[in-house]
């Protein structure tokens, strides 16, 4: 979403994820993105894509998950895979939703309120919820892009000013970071920004490069970065939130205001792809937020966030993530206003998604309904939305929001 009005070679970056180093690309000019690919043809998009196989049966964390879905009728299994917005000058708008048993709330806007107050709040929630506890998230980087900005939430620099910082005083800034929010209340953060945006090309890029919300200009400039803010995140049991893959480095639209935003640069063995590969494998076990924007050179029939070849085969297949995979928001933004609102939640989860991000709460009960009409009468689907309950279950586990 848009903000309002010892460094590696990338060569060994690459090895890391075992994906061939690819050709610099030279920044350009065109009508979407910095440059143009003389990289590899398009990855072909499987008919079954890869679903995330979740914990070994019999662990401690999957016979939680089986508690909680022998109590879950299949609506409530169902509304565990959104996350809906509430306004920040209007909390109390998320009390109905919460009852409603969504998987998870995410806090629009701004707010000026004390920490204390929001945790007031938030563990209302918690108390209110009828099935697992839900996520509380928030967009919470630094610069234009912090929510909270009340007592209790020190003032954030962007992330380009982030990435210029010591180690240590990076890792100090991540830790209180983390520690704000736990005392809000909020257990997921959307950030940190894993894009790599190409030095000369910052103006150009209206969603991450013009508001400085970039790490660095190279893979190995943004790696170490975004993972200490995960770790920083993850020490005060916040789940963290990489994003938006495969990257929106080499873009100048912004899918939250227009529609048809490609990047006709990046392809399967990008060194941005390469570095959501290798961060999304930590320990701390961050979510991967997808682009809303198209990439011809990995799949030319959809935004990333309806392809199969971007989820399934690209990040649970080459990547090996396995973990909770969400979208940009599909509620009001420009890349999805051609789309019934219904089909955006069905194809995000064909594909091999797991939580639907929507600001607009109004369309929730309409995506929630296409998602069980379509289930109940596709056996193929409705195995596919079982998969997804259990992965997104699983990290409720592991956030311990099931305990």
């Amino acid at each position: 979403m848009r903000p309002p009005a010892p460094a590696r070679s990338v060569a060994v970056l690459l090895a890391l994820v075992g994906l061939p180093v690819p050709a610099c690309s030279t920044p350009g000019s065109g009508s979407t993105a910095a440059g143009s690919s003389t990289s590899s043809s398009p990855t072909s998009a499987p008919s079954s894509p890869p679903v995330s196989p979740g914990p070994a049966p019999g662990t401690p964390v999957d016979q939680q998950v089986d508690a909680v879905l022998a109590g879950l009728d299949r609506r409530a299994q169902v509304a565990q895979l959104f996350v809906v917005g509430v306004p920040l000058d209007d909390l109390d708008a998320g009390d109905a939703l919460v009852e409603d048993g969504v998987g998870g709330v995410f806090l629009a806007g701004r707010s000026r309120a004390a920490a204390a107050d929001l945790a007031a709040v938030t563990g209302r929630w918690a108390g209110a919820a009828p099935g697992p506890r839900p996520w509380v998230a928030i967009d919470q980087e630094g610069g234009q892009v912090q929510a909270l900005q009340g007592p209790g939430f020190e003032r954030l620099p962007p992330a380009v000013e982030q990435g210029r910082l010591p180690p240590d005083r990076l890792a100090a800034l991540a830790g209180e970071l983390g520690a704000s929010l736990a005392s809000a209340g909020i257990t997921l953060d959307l950030a940190p920004v894993a894009d790599v945006v190409p030095a000369g090309t910052e103006a150009a890029n209206d969603p991450i490069g013009a508001f400085g919300r970039q790490y660095g200009s190279t893979a190995a400039d943004v790696v170490p970065d975004v993972r200490t803010v995960v770790d920083g995140l993850a020490a005060s049991g916040v789940t963290a939130t990489l994003k938006h893959f495969p990257g929106l480095g080499l873009v100048d639209a912004n899918t939250d205001e227009a529609a048809g935003v490609v990047d006709p640069v990046t392809t399967a063995d990008s060194e941005q792809v390469a570095a959501f590969g290798e961060l999304a494998g930590s320990p701390a076990e961050p979510f991967v937020m997808l682009s809303s924007a198209t990439y011809p050179a990995i799949d030319p029939s959809a935004p990333a966030t309806f392809s199969p070849a971007v989820i399934g085969t690209l990040l649970r297949g080459s990547l090996g993530f396995d973990g909770v995979v969400i979208t940009d928001d599909v509620g009001a933004a420009a890349a999805f206003q051609d789309v019934p609102a219904g089909d955006r939640a069905v194809r995000f989860l064909e594909a091999g998604g797991t939580l639907v991000l929507t600001v607009d709460a109004g369309v929730w009960p309409t995506m929630a309904d296409a998602v069980l009409a379509r289930a109940e009468a596709d056996p193929g689907f409705s195995a596919t939305v079982d998969a997804a309950v259990r992965t997104a279950l699983t990290a409720k586990a592991r956030a311990g929001l099931l305990a």
